[in-house]
């Protein structure tokens, strides 16, 4: 029970760092500006809950998807491990992640792009939840989307009291935020290329 406790905990974690949501709430309250709160809300809603599907079709199919491109467990813990440390020490500098912006710049809707693809579930957050989906059985998929839905909802929560937020926060708070949870993510993705690695070296001494 405690080992699973502790992995729901890493889990959670994990998904708070690389999503950010206190420096994400500051891209909604930009992106949103002027709206209305019943259309910030919308848009709010509207962008978790694509990010969730798309989190839970990976996490779900996480296998699946190795089986079809032929891809080994720690093949995918390198090289994601690689991307969620170059996430994590582009945080760590006080920069928000290239790979979690978007270069649209019509007037699409914002909800699906850039807050949902590449913001909110981008390649480091599906890499993440694939990772720990792919660790084990079910128990493992019902964590990881039990966890990042929790988080969606945290999430949630903070777009909607975004203003208020930033105020409190200020500038200066959200870039020290951002360095922790850059700390986190680097950490994280070290952790799981050297599990890549030892998952490699048992598979080819086999």
């Amino acid at each position: 029970m405690n080992e699973l406790l502790q992995h729901a905990l890493s889990v959670f974690l994990g998904f708070f760092a690389i999503m950010n949501p206190i420096a994400n709430t500051a891209v909604f309250v930009g992106l949103t500006e002027g709206k209305e709160l019943t259309e910030q809300k919308r848009i709010a809603f509207k962008a978790l809950l694509i990010s969730f599907i798309v989190v839970l079709a990976f996490a779900v199919l996480g296998k699946s998807i190795f089986h079809l491109f032929g891809i080994t467990l720690p093949a995918f813990r390198i090289t994601g491990g690689i991307l969620v440390f170059i996430i994590g020490y582009q945080m760590l500098h006080g920069e928000s992640s290239k790979m979690h912006k978007s270069r649209d710049n019509d007037d699409a809707d914002i909800a699906v792009s850039p807050l949902a693809v590449p913001i909110l579930a981008g390649p480091g957050t599906i890499a993440t939840a694939m990772n720990f989906a792919a660790g084990g059985g079910w128990a493992s998929i019902i964590i990881t989307i039990a966890a990042f839905a929790s988080l969606c909802i945290i999430t949630f929560l903070c777009f909607i009291f975004g203003q208020k937020i930033n105020k409190l926060i200020g500038a200066s708070g959200l870039s020290i935020i951002t360095r922790l949870m850059g700390l986190i993510l680097a950490v994280i993705g070290t952790q799981m290329l050297i599990t890549g690695i030892s998952g490699a070296v048992t598979f080819f001494s086999k």
